[in-house]
């Protein structure tokens, strides 16, 4: 059960990176608040896209190899990136909005909920080196 919701976010962080990557005014068009944060960026939307496409990689290779080490490494730049939105969260004095439930939802915990799986598969015998 842990695997797989590890694989299902994989694939999801998988598919953002490439939906950003393929459609990166429609995914800023989209996400709820983005324009807030200043006017579209190819270029920055896209390296986000790419760091998407990194974490579900890795994130999927880790738990396909049982590799905790790799596992990890793919949820790190989305927990880094979670506690930046609680950060921009706090900046707009924490309204609980429809970017907040958004954010929430979508970037928040998952992650979260990714770290703690993947310290669930490494005591439940995933290796805590690579393969």
């Amino acid at each position: 059960m842990i695997r797989a919701g590890l694989m299902a976010l994989a694939l999801g962080w998988g598919l953002t990176g490439l939906f950003i990557l393929a459609l990166p005014e429609t995914f800023y068009a989209l996400v709820p608040g983005l324009s807030l944060m200043g006017p579209f960026n190819s270029h920055f939307i896209r390296d986000v896209g790419l760091a998407f496409l990194a974490s579900g990689g890795l994130l999927g290779w880790g738990v396909l190899r049982q590799a905790a080490s790799i596992a990890l490494a793919g949820a790190f730049w989305p927990a880094l990136h979670a506690i930046f939105h609680v950060q921009i969260w706090s900046h707009r004095g924490f309204p609980f909005d429809g970017i907040f439930a958004f954010d929430l939802a979508a970037v928040i915990v998952p992650p979260f909920l990714a770290l703690l799986a993947v310290r669930a598969l490494a005591r439940a015998g995933g290796r805590s080196q690579h393969a």
